[in-house]
């Protein structure tokens, strides 16, 4: 993939409706086992800053997240919900929140009844931005996906958005694998943020 640059996106004037689509689990929050319970979530540091400074550079920003737990029969879709507005209530503390969450509940071997699908949802495909995209009408071009695992580069890079790796989470031991190696690299989700903060304000300037 290529490098993130001012140059590579058109000016900010053309762009409609940009956001940034970010995964959960080791990206926004610390990574524990199946997470479900609200008492456990713990933000990275530093996650809600950043997710501020999106927000007021002018982007959509959108969770988008495998729950794979769900298939499993671990906890019911209601637990994920209960998590996202309890995210949505810590963040409200830091003056930001998030746009929208969307999840995929599947799995297409360990998942039960109904749950056990191979869908397009499951990242890395690149339905949860997909249908994010058609809900509020984003211009994928110029949007952007942060994640921890080669799941969330590919579903980004299928959707057409530009992609970037962060090293929390599983995202160090995901950096050292062959397909990683031309994939835009950031030690957490703040350095992204001042990355794709920083290319808006060099496409400002051209």
């Amino acid at each position: 993939m290529s490098p993130l640059t001012p140059h590579s996106l058109p000016p900010t004037e053309k762009l409609a409706r940009r956001a940034v689509f970010l995964d959960r689990d080791g990206t926004i929050n610390v990574e524990k086992h199946f997470l479900h319970k609200t008492e456990d979530f713990e933000f990275i540091p530093g996650a809600p800053e950043a997710i501020k400074r999106l927000k007021d550079a002018g982007f959509l920003v959108f969770v988008v997240s495998n729950q794979s737990g769900v298939a499993r029969g671990y906890f019911d879709e209601n637990a994920v919900n209960q998590l996202h507005q309890h995210m949505q209530n810590e963040l409200m503390q830091y003056g930001t929140s998030i746009d929208a969450f969307y999840f995929c509940p599947h799995h297409p071997e360990k998942g039960l009844g109904a749950f056990k699908l191979d869908c397009n949802c499951r990242k890395g495909k690149p339905g949860l931005l997909l249908q994010a995209a058609r809900e509020h009408n984003l211009d994928l071009q110029h949007s952007f996906m942060v994640g921890d695992k080669m799941a969330d580069i590919e579903a980004g890079a299928e959707a057409g958005c530009k992609s970037l790796l962060v090293l929390t989470g599983y995202g160090a031991k995901t950096a050292l694998k062959p397909e990683a190696a031309a994939v835009e690299k950031c030690p957490d989700l703040g350095c992204a943020a001042t990355l794709i903060c920083d290319v808006l304000m060099g496409m400002d300037q051209l």
